[in-house]
Order: structure tokens, then sequence, then C-alpha cells
């Protein structure tokens, strides 16, 4: 009994927002970097190697960022932190939804088509493995590093809820997004989620994901 209730208890800890950047780090006007300014939840995981990315110290980086940290967890990727997220879910699985409780996955690259780059490479293929939280993947149509076909493949592959936001770009600070409020509101809406009542293997009802594309202002899904 006194398990049960210490889970309980943790159900009611505020989540902790984890940001996963991707190549070359989130700058001072990324919408991650922002929202760790302007938010009390939101702490940045340190992969180290911004530039020269290695799969598995990425990945070794995030297991340790994870564990060390009170859960619930909640993941916010972007770019080929994404990667990072799917590959430690195929190389450490958890049960589902604890510690990590969702992720929301922004703008994941085509690793298989960008194989090419050596900054890229150790990342491809992308795992298919479903992963073992709740999670969004989002993605725009004219992203250079990813078609929207391949961004909805990678969703289907992991299990994710996909958000097709329309004309974003890489969905970065070069896309003019600021703090980029529609993606606060999807973040929100997992936190609510972890937040509430039930049992912490539920996934989001269709009505909750209805609602949260709503809110985000989704163009397509």
């Amino acid at each position: 009994m006194a398990m049960i209730v210490s889970e309980l208890d943790l159900r009611q800890t505020d989540p902790l927002v984890l940001t996963v950047p991707g190549l070359g780090n989130s700058g001072e006007g990324h919408w991650q970097t922002i929202w760790e300014r302007t938010r009390g939840d939101c702490q940045r995981a340190d992969l180290g190697m911004w530039d020269a990315p290695k799969r598995n110290l990425w990945v070794t980086k995030l297991a340790q960022t994870i564990s060390a940290a009170q859960p619930p967890v909640i993941l916010v990727a972007h770019s080929l932190g994404c990667l990072a997220v799917a590959w430690w879910a195929a190389f450490d699985p958890q049960p589902f939804g604890w510690p990590v409780a969702g992720a929301l996955l922004v703008a994941p690259p085509d690793t298989d088509k960008l194989a090419h780059m050596p900054e890229v490479a150790e990342f491809a293929p992308a795992p298919r493995q479903p992963l073992p939280f709740p999670s969004i993947v989002v993605a725009s149509t004219d992203d250079p590093y990813a078609d929207i076909e391949r961004s909805h493949d990678m969703a289907k592959f992991w299990g994710s809820h996909f958000l097709d936001i329309g004309n974003c770009g890489h969905i970065n600070a070069a896309s003019g997004l600021g703090g980029w409020t529609q993606g606060e509101a999807l973040l929100d809406g997992l936190i609510d989620h972890v937040r509430g009542p039930g049992d912490r293997q539920a996934t989001l009802s269709p009505r909750e994901w209805a609602t949260l594309r709503e809110e985000a202002g989704t163009a397509r899904v």
C-alpha cells in the first residue's frame, strides 16, 4: 500500500519539462530557449557536442538527465533531439508513461535521407519502435530537412499523434515563431493530462486530442 500511495503522490507532482535541442543547440531566439526563460518548469538537457553529435553520447546524456530528474518528466525535443529521444526509448525502454510521461517532438529530420551528412549519419536509420509514452509529432510542410510524408511516417512508427502546422520551415528561430504559443498550448495540454486523475498509463482520449489541436490552432492533422 505504501508503494501505491507513493506513486499516486508522484503523479500529483508538477512535471519537469526537459527541452532537448538539436544540432547546434538552440540559440536565444529559439522557442525552446524562450520557454526556458519564461516558464518555471523547463530545464535543458545538456547533451554536449552540439556541433558534432554522437548518437550514443547523446542517448547516454539524455538517460542520465532523465534518471536524475524526479518524475514525471515531459520531453520537448526539436530536430535531431527528436531522434535522440527515439533512440533513447529504443535502447533504454521504460514502463509505459513512467518516468517519462509524454513528449512533444518538433520537426524531426529525415535522418535516412540526410545520412550523407556526418553530423546526422549516426542517427540513421530512424528507430521504428513505438515510444513508451504519449507523444505528439509536429511537422511543417516546407521543412527543408523532412518531407511532410516522411514526418507522418515517423509519427506512425513511434505511435505518435501527428500535427501538420503548414508552412513553418524547420519550426525554429528562423521560422519567426518567437515563443511559439501554439506549441506551448500543446505542451500545457500534455501537462494537464499528466496532472489529471486515472491510470498513469492511460493515453489522451480522442476528445482530448481534438481539444489540443483546437487550442494549438493547427491547420491540418
